[in-house]
């Protein structure tokens, strides 16, 4: 058998542009060049040429984060094109995407979550309202963005009117939560009818950080990351079956990473992403690590999964 041919999607338009081209370089260099011809598209520039080669393209891999890329977009344009592609089809990709909906499912699945009010562009603001009903602080964010950002932790009522102009800058919806000071975990899942939960990780941001944002995710030496998470088996397990129930809440497949919180012994879930961090230090390909899943095997695995969803669906 010849080698398949790859369509590496990376760039984009989103916000976290830069972190998905890093991502694309360090899995162009994973990939095994003994199985895979690797062609390197930026849907920034790159739509038409994509368009004009998808007849020899065996499967891609989507390197993409936020909106039109990680929100369904990109996969509904794969499978005009018919070409597969790893992770989440164009429902799983867009219930993730929108962490409302997402509420809304988890809530269904009987999944612990963080009390929340949802905001639309144009409704009057009510910080005492929100205050006296979800207490202080509250956790301000936009409704579809990635890697928290527009999001942030508000301790006092002077700060909620800023707090909210800075999210709907991101969104024309923000949610307003209760925040929950716990154990920061994430949980990986692979597979698409059969699931594996991965090892569970927990996030530990340095003392300049409240919680896993922007900066904590992405600057080198903030965060710890400890892996397996110091929790016992019941907490782990329990972490382990929420990640998975998640991931079937929300229509995901291939693999999924879901971000929880855990505090006095009640594990609340956050949200879920269908394409998580990507490079060999991540999250998610850490786990597997950690599962004895080296990051390249991780990619034949990712591929080998959508070849087989895009088989049986075809």
């Amino acid at each position: 058998m010849g080698k398949m041919t790859i369509a590496l999607l990376s760039g984009g338009v989103s916000s976290e542009r830069e972190i998905s081209l890093s991502s694309g370089d360090q899995v162009f260099e994973a990939l095994d060049k003994e199985k895979y011809n690797i062609i390197r598209y930026d849907p920034k520039t790159d739509l038409a040429r994509l368009v004009k080669d998808a007849p020899g393209i065996d499967a891609s891999l989507i390197i993409l984060h936020g909106p039109y890329g990680e929100d369904g977009t990109v996969q509904g344009l794969l499978e005009l094109l018919n070409i597969p592609y790893q992770g989440s089809g164009v429902l799983g990709s867009s219930l993730a995407m929108n962490k409302l909906v997402s509420k809304y499912l988890y809530e269904k699945a009987d999944l612990p979550i963080p009390p929340y009010i949802a905001l639309q562009k144009g409704d009057p603001l009510a910080p005492a309202a929100w205050g006296k009903q979800l207490g202080l602080p509250l956790v301000i964010k936009p409704n579809e963005a990635g890697s928290s950002v527009g999001m942030t932790i508000v301790k006092s009522m002077d700060a909620v009117e800023a707090a909210v102009e800075k999210a709907f800058s991101h969104d024309t919806t923000v949610l307003i939560e209760a925040y929950v000071k716990g154990i920061e975990l994430t949980g990986g899942v692979i597979g698409n009818k059969e699931l594996l939960a991965l090892p569970i990780i927990e996030i530990i941001p340095d003392d300049e950080h409240e919680f896993f944002d922007y900066e904590a995710k992405y600057t080198a030496g903030v965060t710890q990351e400890i892996c397996p998470a110091r929790i016992d088996d019941e907490m782990t397990q329990r972490a382990q079956t929420y990640a998975k129930v998640a991931h079937e809440a929300l229509f995901c497949k291939g693999y999924s990473r879901t971000d929880m919180i855990l505090k006095d012994s009640e594990i609340y879930v956050l949200e879920t992403n269908t394409i998580p961090g990507m490079t060999a230090t991540s999250l998610l390909p850490q786990a597997a690590q950690t599962a004895g899943l080296s990051f390249s095997r991780l990619l034949d695995q990712l591929i080998e999964l959508c070849i087989e969803d895009h088989k049986n669906r075809r």
